[in-house]
């Protein structure tokens, strides 16, 4: 695990930027993708670039359950706002959280990431450690899979809805196998909130109930960190 530590999010996305370029050199073809504020500004750094991805796909981590693709709190509108609009790509790929059947949706996208394989994937963390929708408790094994959110989970995402009450209870998520297959790894993590999680991951224990601490077992992961995220790294 290579730990980077920036100024800020804006370094952090030049830095990530670098390794994108590195892997599309190297024959990168798949990207799996993350939502949430941590990848914002690498997304950013991504469209101002002259990047081709044309040729690349891109596979998403999660997607609430019963939010339309044009509900502007869905993980569709957040990358369409944030990336696909502005870059052109090969295809991309988000899970169906309308689907009737979830179970299938769910199995369905574990063939997707079969066929693709993801090259280089981008990570935030949880303040509980999640990473995707992998709460505590979630099993190294698991595949995509629906997600029952945590309390914690919901609070933290409610900043983004009008009313707490409006904030989804499931998602759609990779698993942690699925997150673990791709080649390269790539986490955010910004801000003393995610000291915590950040010590626990890369210090810690490898438990279940820290599911980004799987990582320590991944090949290739790179952690990119503010001063504030690393405060309570030894």
């Amino acid at each position: 695990m290579k730990i980077i530590t920036v100024n800020n999010q804006f370094q952090g996305a030049e830095v990530a930027l670098d390794i994108l370029k590195d892997k599309l050199a190297e024959g990168a073809k798949t990207l799996g993708l993350a939502t949430g504020s941590s990848p914002e500004a690498f997304y950013r750094a991504l469209v101002a670039s002259n990047i081709d991805l044309t040729q690349v796909a891109s596979i998403n981590l999660d997607e609430y359950v019963g939010l339309s693709k044009e509900n502007p709190q869905s993980y569709h509108y957040f990358m369409e706002q944030h990336l696909f609009k502005h870059k052109a790509m090969k295809a991309h790929f988000l899970p169906d959280g309308q689907a009737r059947d979830l179970e299938k949706a769910a199995k369905d996208y574990d063939h997707l990431i079969e066929q693709h394989g993801i090259d280089l994937q981008i990570l935030g963390i949880g303040r509980n450690g999640h990473i995707g929708f992998n709460e505590p408790g979630t099993d190294f094994s698991s595949q995509t899979h629906v997600v029952n959110l945590t309390p914690s989970t919901i609070e933290a995402n409610s900043r983004f809805f009008d009313r707490k009450e409006d904030v989804p209870t499931q998602a759609l998520s990779m698993g942690i196998a699925s997150i673990m297959s791709a080649k390269s790894i790539i986490l955010f993590a910004y801000g003393a909130e995610k000291a915590e999680a950040i010590a626990a991951m890369v210090q810690g224990p490898l438990t279940t109930e820290l599911p980004a601490s799987v990582l320590q077992e991944h090949p290739d992961v790179t952690v990119i960190l503010d001063e504030a995220a690393t405060s309570l790294l030894k």
